[in-house]
């Protein structure tokens, strides 16, 4: 049976007498229909119409109608059901119409600026691998920043996800401003927007439990690129950390890089006598010359842990 569009839909099947519970006349009788007598009852001969016989007279040997049923009581005034009790016990069951809010995707905490993490106990050690950390790592090319923070968030006993700046930097394919050929405006720009992107990404991983472990050049003789920048856009709970091996160690890892990441020996040689300036800087330094990867990664876990009980003046 088809209805109108728009028209009240029809009442549920229902056992007893009268309108089902719940449900208004007006659902029965949702507007005047054609024209023509209402549909006979069930039982009865039709009513006769406005002129002529009945159209339907028994036989004179048919059985005689069926005794007259008594007439239903007038219903009850509707009343609301009481509460927790549903209102149409024997009818479908609808859905509430959906909210907008409820579209299955997952809400995420916004990302704010990284709070300094709290410090153990006075009778314990914080626990580096366990504890939800943003961290810096700092030092020249060939100093192994990559190679660990790799390994290091691989090793860690919370989830923790690896940023390098260099990597968001390579994101600009056409236009890219390459360090190697000078530094400049265009080049200091897209440096600076991408230390912007990683700060961004950091923040958005701590606010959702996720630890971070970043790694830059930072320069101490840079203040406009440098570890201040960093401070503002992760906040005052970044840990920055200083890799800084012997320079023939940091030759040797360079010439075994390739593409623009690899630098001239001159290069190598004046950024890592730059990033000497850390030193009496107040920050942690560890001297990774004679460290493999797992063993630098298991110093920097007994650093980060000295950082969390005092955190270093930055």
């Amino acid at each position: 049976m088809q209805h109108a569009v728009g028209s009240p839909l029809p009442p549920p099947p229902h056992s007893g007498h009268g309108p089902a519970a719940g449900w208004s006349q007006a659902a029965h009788h949702p507007g005047p229909g054609p024209a023509g007598p209402p549909p006979p009852a069930q039982g009865f001969a039709g009513p006769p119409g406005p002129s002529g016989p009945v159209p339907h007279a028994p036989a004179p040997h048919a059985p005689a109608p069926a005794p007259h049923q008594p007439a239903p009581h007038p219903q009850a005034p509707h009343s609301p059901p009481p509460q927790g009790q549903h209102p149409h016990p024997g009818g479908p069951q609808h859905a509430p119409p959906p909210s907008r809010d409820t579209t299955g995707h997952v809400q995420l905490p916004p990302g704010g600026p990284v709070a300094m993490p709290s410090p153990p106990p006075a009778a314990g050690t914080a626990d580096a691998t366990a504890t939800t950390l943003a961290v810096l790592l700092i030092g020249p090319a060939g100093a192994g920043k990559t190679s660990v923070a790799k390994f290091w968030a691989d090793q860690r006993r919370v989830p923790t996800a690896h940023i390098s700046l260099d990597d968001v930097r390579e994101w600009v394919r056409s236009g890219f401003a390459d360090p190697q050929s000078g530094w400049n405006d265009h080049s200091e720009a897209q440096y600076r927007l991408a230390r912007r992107t990683c700060g961004f990404a950091a923040r958005n991983f701590l606010a959702n439990g996720i630890s971070c472990v970043l790694d830059d050049a930072v320069f101490p003789d840079r203040p406009v690129v440098g570890l201040g920048g960093w401070k503002r856009h992760v906040g005052p709970g970044l840990l920055p950390v200083v890799l800084l091996p012997g320079l023939e160690i940091v030759l040797e890892r360079n010439a075994e890089r390739s593409g623009n990441r690899r630098l001239t020996d001159e290069e190598v040689a004046r950024i890592h006598g730059r990033m000497a300036g850390w030193y009496g800087s107040g920050l942690p330094i560890i001297d990774n010359s004679q460290m493999d990867v797992p063993t630098t990664a298991r110093v920097l876990d007994d650093v980060l842990a000295r950082s969390i009980a005092s955190p270093p003046q930055w």
